[in-house]
């Protein structure tokens, strides 16, 4: 008798509800769209997810390695030494193809078009000298501000060519960014503007998810 009655009151619910296509798609239309502005919300202001391309950053990060990296650290605090991070280093031009740096111009150099119509190009490397700093590289070291014992940089796979002595003083709201692969990374040392602005830099890398899961530093 009992299931009878449970058989009758889930017929008279079926008639009395019939199922609604239209509201089921609106639904889900609703879970999209609140799922899509979440994401956006997260990419755009909370982690930043890059590919590595290069070797630059062997062995701490491996070619083809995915890394996430805090917008919030550069968002409430610093960027501090010793970081590895995910900067704007410049575009590459949608009209001529050019991968350039960016530059107080805010145009691509080969054709003249703007920085905001062409594709960003984004670096990950390690922060070596803050703002006010002094670096000099020489004898496989870097040295910083004056003293005469190198830093300690236990993630360098093998000593550092030196042939030459080189000397940065790090302005004002600018970085010292290098590779720590490097003697095969082109970084700060050889680009044609050799500081990161503050405004450039994106995130401090946390960890790879891809293609295992481990933290960096």
């Amino acid at each position: 008798m009992k299931n009878k009655d449970n058989a009758d009151r889930r017929k008279q619910i079926e008639e009395e509800e019939p199922f609604d296509w239209k509201k089921e798609l609106l639904s889900w239309i609703e879970i999209l769209v609140i799922a899509a502005i979440a994401a956006f919300i997260l990419d755009t202001f909370i982690i930043a997810n890059s590919r590595v391309p290069s070797g630059s950053m062997e062995t701490t990060i491996m070619t083809g390695d995915r890394v996430i990296g805090s917008r919030l650290s550069y968002t409430f605090g610093k960027p501090e030494r010793g970081d590895i991070a995910i900067f704007v280093f410049g575009y590459t031009c949608r009209q001529c193809g050019a991968e350039y740096q960016k530059a107080p111009e805010g145009v691509c150099p080969s054709c003249g078009r703007k920085d905001s119509r062409n594709k960003v190009v984004y670096y990950v490397k390690r922060v070596i000298g803050a703002p006010g700093d002094v670096v000099d590289i020489h004898d496989g070291h870097v040295y910083l501000n004056g003293s005469e014992t190198p830093e300690a940089e236990p993630y360098l796979s093998e000593e550092m060519i030196t042939p030459q002595a080189m000397h940065f003083e790090v302005p004002e709201g600018h970085y010292l960014m290098l590779g720590d692969n490097r003697n095969y990374s082109l970084d700060a040392r050889f680009w044609r503007y050799t500081y990161i602005d503050e405004d450039q830099m994106v995130a401090k890398v946390l960890f790879r998810y891809f293609p295992k899961i481990s933290l960096l530093k």
